[in-house]
């Protein structure tokens, strides 16, 4: 049970902060100034692509959650790849957005860690029988 609290918490968290990285897009973009059409797309781009991939990942381990096998190896390796995204995504956020001067990129770091910990935390305890 307690298992399937944290799995959720910790996707729920990152569907919710993907949605919430869609949403600006066009002023990051108008705060950019005076660039190239180009250079609009390619920051439009990025930044969607980002928030997708935020929404993918979460929603991946809601659906196994909810409607898989939570003990099968497939339910496994998504936790891990999932939590190994995020991990990632916080490193990456700590030497770049973090340096922003702009909190919502201060907090990238930590609601990756803390939502990769949940979903590790919970996977691991299907394993254990409490």
């Amino acid at each position: 049970m307690i298992n399937n609290i944290l799995l959720i918490t910790g996707s729920a968290t990152i569907i919710i902060w993907g949605t919430a990285h869609l949403a600006p897009t066009k002023s990051v973009i108008k705060d950019f100034g005076d660039i190239s059409t180009d250079n609009k797309n390619i920051i439009k781009m990025e930044w969607i692509i980002e928030g997708l991939s935020l929404i993918f990942a979460g929603s991946l381990v809601m659906a196994i959650t909810l409607f898989g096998e939570i003990k099968s190896l497939t339910a496994s390796i998504v936790y891990i790849a999932s939590s190994v995204y995020l991990f990632s995504m916080a490193i990456l956020s700590l030497f770049t957005g973090f340096r922003v001067n702009f909190l919502p990129f201060k907090l990238y770091p930590l609601i990756f860690t803390v939502s990769g910990v949940l979903i590790v935390t919970g996977s691991l305890l299907l394993e254990v029988k409490i």
